[in-house]
């Protein structure tokens, strides 16, 4: 049993709400279920497609990388790794639908056809996916509930860790980033204790040595012009 199992009791999983059950759906829950069908998946859908995305969703083999971005927004670092990953599976994972709809809109306007999107709750990916299904995972400006009382609804917590581990594919990572000082330590005192390997840590991206590496989000943007730093980590699967 690893420590972070054995330091943080399973969480309170909440229930998901279903797109059939809106009283009044937006124009954007039309555009998922209708429009953006073949690309996008409701909570519905999405489940079923547990251990199978790649052959199901995107129409490739067994050993082609499936990538996932956990919480798109407005879609820029999404289209990004689409547009500069052709040869990879990206997948999106978006709680709103506007967002939703605005990240596969802007993928697939850059003419990309490897993105797909779906919408869950992150907190519960085993739902979605299998032991072993997926490679790359960008975790990108997650909301950082700031005061103590909301701090169980973080997303980086030792048993989220424990799962996103044992979902993953071995020699691949974790990129995570927030403007967050103290969700950034909070994070790293989890990571550090979690079955993954810290390979790359900075309270400041933007005077580190992955500067070069790094694409500018929209969040990032605003942040910057402010004068905060970006926090970022990367967690290696061994």
């Amino acid at each position: 049993m690893s420590m972070a199992s054995e330091q943080a009791p399973q969480r309170q999983r909440p229930r998901m709400a279903l797109t059939r059950n809106l009283r009044r759906p937006t124009e954007y829950v039309r555009l998922m279920n209708e429009d953006y069908s073949a690309w996008a998946f409701n909570e519905e859908r999405a489940p079923k497609l547990r251990g199978s995305w790649r052959e199901g969703a995107f129409g490739v083999g067994g050993d082609h990388p499936l990538d996932l971005e956990i919480g798109t927004g407005n879609g820029t670092h999404f289209a990004h790794l689409a547009a500069a990953s052709p040869q990879r599976a990206v997948l999106g994972i978006e709680i709103k639908f506007k967002p939703l709809i605005q990240s596969i809109r802007r993928a697939l306007d850059g003419g990309k056809q490897n993105a797909r999107i779906l919408r869950y709750d992150a907190c519960r990916l085993d739902d979605l996916f299998a032991p072993g299904e997926l490679n790359n995972v960008y975790i990108h400006h997650p909301d950082p509930w700031p005061k103590e009382r909301q701090w169980k609804h973080r997303l980086i917590q030792d048993d989220f860790l424990v799962m996103l581990h044992g979902l993953m594919r071995p020699g691949t990572f974790v990129n995570f980033k927030t403007d967050s000082r103290d969700y950034f330590d909070w994070s790293i005192e989890r990571f550090e204790r979690s079955p993954f390997r810290v390979s790359r840590k900075t309270w400041d991206l933007h005077n580190s040595e992955w500067k070069g590496e790094n694409f500018i989000t929209a969040f990032e943007t605003i942040f910057l012009r402010q004068g905060l730093p970006i926090h970022y980590a990367r967690l290696e699967r061994d």
